[in-house]
C-alpha cells in the first residue's frame, strides 16, 4: 500500500526513531509499504519517519540509477549492488570512513530541493534484517550517500542540516514556503 510522504515542516521528521525490537507483521507490512511508496516516488531511500512512523527502519534501492555507481560488500563479500536490492535495514548503526566528498542530494520530504552535501565516501553499516538476522554492509558511491542520508533521518537529522550556510541561505524562502504549506495542510 502506497503511503503519503511526510513533507518538511512536520515534526515527525525531527523525531529519533525507536528501536525495532521484533520484526513482526506490522514491521513487515510497513517495510513493504515503504518500498512501494519509495518506488512510486522514484526515490532511492525512505526512512520510517518519512511515512509518519518513528522507528529505526529504512529501505533503499539504487538499482534503477545507472549514472552514479556504487560498490557493495555484504558480510565481507563483494556483490553487484542491483542483485541485492532492495535493502531493508532495522536499527542500523553507521561507521563513517574518513574520506569525504561533496555530491548532489535530494529528499522525498523536500520536493524539488537539491544541494551538494559533504558525505563520507565509504560507510559501514551494521543492521538487523526482517528475517531476524544481522548484516554488515560496506558501501561507496550513491549507496554510501543514501545510507548516510537515511540513517540521518532515523535520528531526526535532515539533509538541510548538512548544507553549507550559503546554500541554506539561498534556499531559505523555498524551505519556509514548504514548511508553511505542510503546516497548513496539517490543520
Amino acid at each position: 500500500m502506497k503511503r503519503a510522504i511526510v513533507k518538511y515542516g512536520d515534526p515527525v521528521l525531527r523525531a529519533k526513531g525507536r528501536r525495532v525490537e521484533q520484526p513482526d507483521e506490522h514491521i513487515h507490512a510497513l517495510a513493504a509499504d515503504m518500498l512501494e511508496t519509495m518506488h512510486a516516488a522514484n526515490g532511492v531511500g525512505l526512512a520510517a519517519q518519512q511515512v509518519g512512523e518513528t522507528l529505526q527502519l529504512t529501505v533503499l534501492d539504487i538499482s534503477a540509477i545507472e549514472d552514479r555507481p556504487s560498490t557493495l560488500k555484504v558480510n565481507g563479500t563483494e556483490v553487484d549492488p542491483p542483485t541485492v536490492m532492495p535493502l531493508v535495514l532495522l536499527n542500523p548503526e553507521l561507521s563513517l570512513q574518513p574520506e569525504v566528498e561533496a555530491g548532489p542530494e535530494g529528499c522525498l520530504s523536500f520536493p524539488e530541493i537539491n544541494a551538494d552535501i559533504d558525505r563520507a565516501v565509504t560507510v559501514i553499516v551494521k543492521a538487523e534484517t526482517l528475517e531476524g538476522g544481522t548484516v554488515e554492509v560496506e558501501a561507496t558511491g550513491l549507496l554510501a550517500r543514501a545510507l548516510q542520508h537515511e540513517v540521518d533521518h532515523l535520528n531526526g537529522i535532515l539533509f538541510i542540516d548538512r548544507m553549507s550556510s550559503a546554500t541554506k541561505a539561498s534556499l531559505a524562502s523555498r524551505l519556509k514556503r514548504l514548511q508553511k504549506e505542510t503546516q497548513r495542510a496539517a490543520r
